[in-house]
């Protein structure tokens, strides 16, 4: 088969841009099936793994699709964890930065108040948890009468985690005129159910899931006594001296516990789980994709969805309690043609569930033996001279999109009669700039903030000190990202 481009899709010259911007060379097989399809505007079920470019398979196309001149949400993305609900917004707000595309997260313990006044803006795609968009539905601040595109990501997890009769709510107050598309990286009865009840004769897709396979994930596993679980880890982390590497435990007492045990010995650790403050979980995940630490502790809520580049190994500390949590555990390696590996540790008590979770990937997933002394002791020094060297910051892939980008702050709004057209006016008549280079708007009561994309931030926040905006002359200094 020849290579795809995306300039062999109808996409315009901004999507492709942005796109060039964020280093995506050539789609993925699950993005080459999906995006024509997505395009034409028909239902769509896809069964393929995580990892696989789900997000930017219809990203691109929702981007693409949307009404820049329509003020009300024309789609909203369902997510099952606020994780995913704030990758899957930036990944959409990356890919329709140079279309303007402004797209809002909504996420439960966050404030519903910046919600409700950022719904109040412009907001061409919504993407949120269920509970906290069904809040927003039944408080009337959250506008459905222009949706026209429902997707629904990770399904399988939603409905593990008890979401379903929150995203039924959901689907029967949107306009039954609308493309439905359903994402999943398994395909149980209830999901089956879901499309049946909700989609109008889907485009079936199944990417097959090589990643479940030894394709690209070395799959073993270890049979130890729980006492000796810490010593076996400690042993693995010497033998394979991961670069990046997620520890998944079963409860947050274990996360809790096993992180101290690691932070003790002054390994590079960082723990997450669902009982810690939002903002802090926010904290670890971005400095873990920065690299700041090599490896993560972890429950299952770092599981689903959440895509960090080049994590070389994926160790299940406990045996995951549902065996879909497997394949979403694993699926965290061996991401975007990576190759990986996936180590699980198995007790005496843990056999049924290993049979359940074998029966259900279609293999047996190889045993192996525990590191031999003689193997740890040869690899020691190396290893510990590798803690002392500490970890290698990643670059991430937004960061030269980001470069370009400067958020200059306002020090006036509504309250000053001000709208996006008296900005957009103004700063395209600046020397050197044009309205190309203006991205996002965004404005409050008595506050607004610009985007000025192209590197051109510095220019306009210089030349802006000295004009007016209708008339006014305003404050302006760098905003945050």
């Amino acid at each position: 088969m020849s290579e795809k481009h995306f300039t062999d899709y109808p996409l315009s010259e901004e999507i492709v841009r942005a796109l060039n911007s964020l280093g995506y060379e050539t789609p993925t097989e699950v993005q080459i099936e999906v995006i024509p399809v997505a395009l034409e505007k028909k239902d769509l079920v896809v069964k393929s793994q995580t990892g696989s470019g789900k997000t930017a398979a219809y990203g691109i196309p929702l981007c693409e699709l949307v009404d820049w001149n329509e003020n009300k949400p024309q789609a909203l993305v369902l997510t099952p964890t606020r994780e995913l609900a704030v990758q899957v917004n930036e990944d959409i707000a990356n890919i329709g930065r140079f279309k303007r595309i402004k797209a809002t997260p909504l996420y439960g313990k966050h404030p519903f108040h910046m919600q409700k006044a950022e719904l109040k803006q412009r907001t061409h795609i919504v993407v949120g948890t269920p509970g906290r968009v069904l809040d927003h539905i039944e408080r009337g601040t959250l506008s459905l009468a222009r949706i026209a595109y429902l997707v629904i990501d990770e399904a399988d997890e939603m409905l593990n985690m008890g979401f379903i009769e929150q995203v039924q709510s959901i689907i029967a107050a949107l306009p039954g005129d609308r493309v439905t598309m359903l994402f999943s990286a398994t395909f149980p009865e209830d999901v089956a159910k879901l499309s049946r009840k909700y989609m109008n004769h889907p485009v079936q897709i199944e990417i097959q899931a090589s990643g479940i396979t030894t394709a690209s994930i070395e799959h073993s596993l270890i049979q130890v006594p729980e006492a000796d679980k810490l010593a076996l880890l400690q042993d693995l982390l010497i033998v394979e001296s991961p670069d990046s590497c997620i520890i998944f435990c079963r409860t947050q007492e274990h996360v809790d516990q096993l992180f101290r045990e690691l932070a003790d010995l002054d390994y590079p650790c960082d723990r997450i789980h669902g009982g810690m403050e939002q903002e802090e979980r926010f904290e670890v995940m971005n400095a873990f994709r920065r690299g700041q630490f090599r490896y993560l502790i972890a429950t299952d809520v770092a599981a689903r969805g959440i895509d960090i580049t080049n994590i070389t190994h994926v160790i299940n500390y406990d045996i995951p309690l549902e065996k879909e949590s497997y394949v979403h555990r694993t699926g965290r390696t061996g991401r975007a043609g990576k190759t990986g590996k996936a180590i699980t540790f198995v007790t005496p008590k843990d056999n049924g569930r290993l049979a359940d979770i074998e029966a259900y990937i279609g293999f047996a997933i190889p045993k192996v033996k525990a590191p031999s002394e003689e193997a740890v002791e040869r690899r020691r020094d190396e290893f510990e001279q590798k803690l002392n060297l500490g970890p290698e910051l990643k670059k991430d892939k937004r960061e030269q999109l980001n470069k370009q980008i400067m958020k200059l702050n306002f020090n006036g709004g509504k309250k000053k009669k001000l709208r996006a057209v008296d900005f957009v006016g103004t700063i395209a008549k600046l020397d050197g700039v044009s309205a190309d280079d203006i991205g996002i708007i965004t404005i409050l009561d008595h506050v607004t903030d610009v985007e000025i994309l192209n590197g051109k931030g510095s220019l306009v926040l210089e030349m802006m000190k000295n004009t007016t905006v209708k008339g006014k002359q305003l404050k302006v200094r760098r905003g945050k990202k």
